[in-house]
């Protein structure tokens, strides 16, 4: 039969579940950002006055409503997929995990949630104060909501705080050990600073690309500017959290950064292998490019500093994929170093006085538009990639945590999940290019305030009678 030539199931729910994470991760990867960035610029229009800044808000805000909106939609799915394919992870892992992001909708979700219709649509009804304050409990719910989904899935890589009762569930013994556990700190503040940055690229890139159409667009010229400080800033912040994160990686998942690495022999004085062809089968790095001692002297902060190497450990818990673990560390730093050198020619150009006059830079800084999506996909999927072959590191492996389920019925949901995905994100992706392919211009529209507001479920009649004069009596 056809459905004997598909992969098996536990594979089949890995690859639907890294699909849909994979999508859902670049709305909210944006929607971090610029909700910290509309709280900025509403925030400088009530302090100078400036009618651009309050352009600037109107502007980034249909943006933020359309991705955010994209957001919400995706992250339903991820927890349908719990129950129907990972259901013995669910039973196993929901006394710890499931308070977490019952957390995450009680604080995070309920203030977005909340505030998030007056952000959007009370601009000009509701007073200045209020409709800042909204904006920025809008923002503050974007920061928890990451810091508990990042507390959950950090609880995954270093487990603590914990009991494991007769019937192999996990039991919460220590909660502030399970949401502060090893991992989490530095892991929230590298995603955090990472969506900051995917921000400002994406801002930065809108600012150039109007740039290069008409040079005297003012706010063009601010958001372009606002951008490349938070390149020059936030850029290098975010290589050394990511630094941290590599340290504390080495003492807990020390065979997750081998495979990073690319090192299968244990070490002294370990080079730094820039590229190479990772290789299971031979258990070697073929064709390496690699610079001595460097690889020591970043994790060891020591030239002779001892690197554990992938044969150091059984081959049940080695990561699964080395390659696209490898590759996909690479391709983060990779990104990482050329937006840190963004950054750097943005100082050089500011000092120059040349920020917006220098069009090659401006067409680099258009080029880096999906820099930061790219570098946050790649360095979700080294994490998790390199986690392998467990969901709880090291005490529940993924092949224990799929649900009994037929692989033909998981082949159909994940062929539907690619057809409905490419269409309706498709169009809603296509819809945030519209909107950034207009320019910013003065008094940029926003929601009309001579017409009245009407709920769902609410007849027009009333405001119709209102509005319309009335009849003239004959007779």
């Amino acid at each position: 039969m056809l459905w004997d030539a598909l992969p098996d199931a536990l594979l089949l729910a890995r690859i639907q579940f890294a699909f849909t994470v994979t999508f859902h991760f670049l709305f909210p990867a944006l929607t971090i950002g610029l909700a910290s960035y509309l709280t900025v610029l509403e925030g400088l229009w009530l302090w100078t006055g400036r009618a651009a800044y309050l352009d600037l808000f109107r502007y980034w805000l249909k943006v933020f409503a359309v991705n955010f909106a994209m957001g919400v939609v995706s992250g339903i799915v991820l927890s349908y997929q719990f129950g129907t394919n990972w259901s013995v992870f669910s039973d196993r892992t929901g006394p710890v995990l499931g308070p977490l992001l019952g957390y995450e909708v009680l604080t995070a979700f309920f203030l977005e949630a909340g505030f998030l219709g007056v952000m959007l649509f009370g601009l000009g009804r509701v007073g200045r104060g209020l409709h800042f304050a909204a904006t920025a409990l809008v923002a503050i719910g974007t920061l928890i909501s990451g810091f508990w989904i990042l507390s959950a899935n950090s609880w995954m890589q270093t487990p603590a705080g914990f009991t494991i009762g007769p019937d192999g569930r996990f039991l919460p013994a220590d909660w502030w050990e399970i949401v502060f556990n090893p991992s989490f700190p530095f892991r929230y503040l590298h995603t955090i600073t990472g969506a900051y940055l995917t921000t400002a690229m994406i801002v930065g890139a809108a600012g150039a690309f109007h740039l290069l159409r008409d040079r005297g667009n003012e706010r063009a010229r601010i958001m372009f500017s606002m951008a490349m400080w938070m390149a020059a800033t936030v850029a290098p912040a975010q290589a050394f959290f990511g630094d941290m994160q590599g340290l504390w990686a080495l003492h807990y998942q020390p065979q997750k950064v081998a495979a990073m690495e690319g090192h299968w022999e244990t070490q002294r004085g370990a080079p730094l292998i820039l590229f190479g062809l990772p290789d299971m089968a031979r258990e070697e790095t073929r064709m390496r490019v690699e610079i001595p001692y460097l690889g020591s002297l970043i994790l060891r902060h020591s030239l002779d500093g001892e690197i554990r190497g992938l044969k150091d450990f059984p081959p049940d818990q080695r990561p699964t994929n080395v390659p696209l673990v490898f590759w996909s560390f690479r391709i983060m730093v990779g990104l990482g170093c050329l937006m840190i050198a963004l950054g750097l020619a943005s100082l050089w150009l500011r000092w120059r006085r040349r920020l917006y006059e220098t069009e090659w830079f401006q067409r680099w800084t258009v080029a880096m538009a999906p820099s930061g999506l790219i570098a946050v996909t790649f360095g979700w999927i080294t994490t998790e990639a390199g986690r392998q072959p467990y969901t709880v590191y090291g005490l529940m492996r993924t092949a224990e945590s799929v649900s009994p389920i037929a692989a033909p019925a998981v082949a159909a949901s994940l062929a539907a999940f690619v057809v409905v995905y490419c269409c309706v994100f498709g169009a809603g992706i296509w819809y945030l290019f519209r909107l950034l392919g207009q320019p910013p211009l003065p008094q940029e529209a926003g929601p009309r305030e001579d017409q009245p507001i009407r709920t769902a479920g609410i007849t027009p009649a009333p405001s119709a009678q209102r509005l319309s004069p009335k009849p003239e009596r004959v007779g």
